[in-house]
């Protein structure tokens, strides 16, 4: 301890009743709101009478100076601390240091679609519960319940993401100056759904790496900004959030448990083109951007490293190229795994957190799952950390700078000083009416009309008044519609009371509505599926309703991933068919007001639904997005697949109006300097003959500033509002091997009313909209004429123009 602590520790013991020198640990029940011995919930750490309470004297430590800068007080923080006490904070159940004022805190908490009541953090009490249950001073029982992060995604609405973000920040606030919350939330989950038997594909934003950039920027930046601190001149490593968003999992995972290969024990053997391009992109993205907090290091090994020991990735990437301003934690156990499961290198526990610590992980997720000595664990990087030091493998530097990273994400929360604007928030802030309205407009916009046989949808409630409503998901439970990583909604809605708010239910109706999907039975986390079909007994159910009912049914589909519904598309008695994912709380309303014509569906996939047959072609470990043909496997996600017609591509998605293109663009050329004649290679197909002497250029080496604008005229033609998305593509020259077949470079959401134009412009800026990832995993922008494609949701409607890209050398 340094002299000048020393000196301040025996004057603050001079003034301090002597009963408090003695250490004091918190309840085990309390939450990660301070809760002293005495029962008093505080909201932040450097209150003078919670000091007081325990015996001490604020003054007298200098972290909780809040005239000092940030690194100053966590470099003061740490100063008192014992290494014992040091390596008692590298878990997310971190044991503080009581003896000078720091509490215990609760890292996990999960805000996937709402503050969920994952993980040991967030309180929810029962709907008999009297106030002051778990340490809070109000009885809060319910959430807002956004629908899942694929049916959001579906939405391709950034100020929609956005908003959803700022709504559950706002709860998550409340929660936590109740007492019955935290402030750090490990969402949203961000990886690329490479496969479609991926269990967990509802949590996620889909297929394509920039759509989930571009989800994870818009939902951490509603999480995390303050209005007025929200970019701009604040240095963004003090830069002050509302709450904490981490993005996970990192990286290239997506295997959760197929045929004997789980999480945990799962090498991903990737290519670096594979992994700049696809896996590391919504990453990159997050961090940069979205400035997110946190990065959450998966499970898995990454080419035999694992994520959560490999300093490349860790503390080269994430902190050295990107410049996380946050922590990075691991999965839960996946510290613990590298020992138990995936037995790499042989490793013990002490050795297994010694390594993590090294190549940059700050904090260690873990369960009491495992028992030493017949007492459970609470996270294995404390307790292993204690013998990684003792035997001289983990230097506490090293230590220092994990809690130096979690410290300061911990004074930008307000968790030391408290955040003055939402100091007063409460229990009035969760289950508003306003984030009500915004979780049913949000399932509403997601939701995804995949077929409407002579206009069958909408049903006109004044005409048609009474439905036979049939199928497992008619009054589905709660886990049908909220799906995973959530709590208990503010009100639940199913499908049958949503649509017998507008009609009569009666098995005599001469329409049917069957509710039919899959559950989390079937796809979800630890989970993945064994084909993409219907359980057979609801295909027999839904062709035999199909057959006895007078008119074409209506078939609704609750899922995250595609299924192959092929069957149903071509019958000629099964008239509409209707995607509503996973919608949250207010799922039955959104679904009766899409089907009753109260809103126009635009909603389109944000992956591609594959046939069944798609699951022979290629094993769900083949890691490769390009086809590999000698293998016989046709690629993956519609930027690489090559096989047989899909059943419904990435994109798509139909309206009960139509949707004309128009443009004025014909054509457009850039030249861009080659910066001091310097010159990257492409890969051309055997036919190309002759190559330009300048065949592309290194985007990290350029500055990038040129783009290039245009207008999309968007036509509705039909007698019907409603809301479109204006999706653009880019395709590389035909010439180049190897590349994408096309890629989103851009979107847009945008209301049309009936027989209106809407004039939609975009800029691009070239580096990002037409570059491409070389064999050599250099991001280049290739030369010659690439194209940019714009199509509606059933590519009935296109236009496209070409840029002609050259560089001056």
């Amino acid at each position: 301890m340094a002299a000048s602590h020393l000196l301040l520790v025996l004057a603050a013991m001079l003034i301090v009743i002597p009963v408090a020198c003695s250490s004091r640990t918190l309840p085990s029940s309390s939450t990660t709101v301070n809760v002293t011995s005495f029962g008093k919930a505080y909201t932040k750490v450097c209150d003078a009478d919670r000091f007081a309470e325990m015996g001490l004297n604020m003054s007298a430590f200098p972290y909780c100076d809040a005239s000092l800068p940030y690194a100053d007080r966590v470099r003061d923080l740490i100063g008192w601390m014992t290494v014992e006490e040091k390596v008692g904070n590298l878990g997310d159940v971190s044991h503080g240091a009581p003896r000078v004022g720091l509490p215990p805190y609760k890292w996990w908490s999960e805000a996937l679609h709402g503050v969920s009541s994952t993980g040991p953090t967030m309180l929810f009490d029962d709907l008999h519960s009297k106030p002051g249950n778990h340490s809070g001073r109000a009885t809060v029982n319910n959430a807002t319940v956004f629908a899942n992060v694929i049916n959001s995604a579906a939405s391709f609405n950034e100020t929609l993401w956005k908003s959803i973000g700022q709504a559950v920040s706002t709860e998550a606030r409340a929660m936590y100056n109740l007492g019955k919350g935290g402030l750090t939330y490990w969402s949203p989950n961000i990886n690329v759904v490479r496969d479609p038997r991926w269990g967990r594909a509802l949590e996620t934003p889909g297929e394509d790496p920039f759509v989930a950039g571009r989800y994870a920027v818009n939902f951490v930046r509603g999480m995390q900004d303050i209005p007025g601190h929200d970019g701009g001149g604040d240095d963004p490593s003090t830069r002050p959030i509302k709450t904490s968003a981490c993005c996970k999992h990192y990286a290239a995972y997506d295997v959760d448990d197929w045929h004997n290969h789980t999480r945990f024990t799962f090498d991903a053997r990737v290519s670096e083109r594979d992994m700049a391009e696809t896996f590391l992109r919504p990453f990159e993205m997050c961090v940069r951007d979205g400035d997110a907090s946190g990065v959450m290091c998966s499970y898995n090994r990454v080419n035999g490293i694992p994520a959560c020991a490999d300093a490349r990735l860790l503390s080269g990437t994430i902190r050295g190229d990107w410049q996380l301003h946050g922590y990075i934690v691991s999965d839960c156990d996946a510290v613990r795994v590298m020992t138990d499961n995936a037995t790499w290198l042989h490793f013990t526990g002490a050795e297994s957190s010694a390594a993590s610590i090294r190549a940059g992980l700050d904090l260690d997720c873990a369960e009491s799952w495992i028992e030493e000595k017949g007492r459970p664990l609470r996270d294995f990087l404390s307790e292993y950390g204690k013998a990684a030091v003792a035997q001289g493998k983990m230097r506490e530097s090293d230590i220092d700078s994990a809690l130096r990273n979690q410290y300061m994400t911990l004074m930008r929360l307000g968790y030391f000083d408290n955040i003055p604007r939402y100091a007063s928030l409460n229990e009035t802030d969760i289950c508003t009416d306003e984030h009500k309205s915004l979780a049913h407009d949000g399932a509403r916009q997601g939701m995804v009309l995949l077929k409407n046989d002579d206009g069958l949808l909408p049903l006109d409630p004044e005409k048609i008044l009474a439905v036979a409503v049939h199928g497992p998901h008619a009054r589905a439970p709660e886990k049908i519609m909220d799906g995973d990583y959530t709590g208990p909604p503010c009100r639940y809605v199913t499908p049958r009371q949503g649509i017998s708010k507008d009609v009569k239910i009666s098995h005599r109706a001469n329409t049917t509505i069957y509710l039919g999907g899959i559950n989390l039975h079937i796809e979800r986390e630890g989970n993945d599926r064994e084909d993409l079909l219907l359980p057979k007994n609801q295909t027999e159910e839904i062709l035999h309703f199909a057959k006895a009912s007078p008119n074409p049914i209506i078939l609704v589909i609750l899922s995250g991933g595609g299924i192959d519904i092929s069957f149903a598309h071509k019958h000629p008695k099964i008239g509409a068919i209707l995607w509503a994912g996973y919608p949250g709380g207010e799922g039955g309303n959104a679904i009766a007001d899409v089907i009753f014509g109260r809103y126009n569906p635009g909603g389109r996939l944000p992956l591609t639904w594959f046939k069944n047959k798609y699951i022979q072609q290629i094993p769900m470990t083949s890691m490769e997005f390009r086809p590999v043909p000698e293998k016989g496997y046709p690629g993956r996600t519609y930027k690489f697949y090559d096989g047989p017609e899909v059943l419904y591509p990435f994109g798509y998605g139909l309206s009960y109006t139509k949707f004309l293109y128009e443009t004025s663009t014909n054509g457009t050329a850039v030249t861009l300097p080659a910066t001091g004649g310097h010159c990257k290679g492409l890969s051309y197909k055997p036919s190309v003959a002759t190559t330009p002497a300048c065949q592309a250029v290194d985007v990290a080496g350029h500055a990038c500033t040129e783009t290039v604008s245009f207008n999309i005229s968007v036509t509705n033609a039909g007698g019907r509002g409603g809301a479109h998305v204006v999706l653009v593509y880019t395709a590389p020259p035909p010439e180049v091997a190897q590349a994408p077949i096309k890629q989103v470079a851009a979107f847009r959401r945008v209301f049309v009313p009936a027989r209106s134009t809407a004039t939609v412009p975009f800029t691009l800026n070239v580096c990002k909209a037409f570059g491409i990832v070389e064999r050599t995993a250099y991001t280049v922008v290739p030369s010659g004429v690439s194209k940019v494609l714009v199509q509606n949701g059933d590519s009935s409607s296109s236009v496209s123009f070409p840029v002609k890209i050259d560089f001056s050398v």
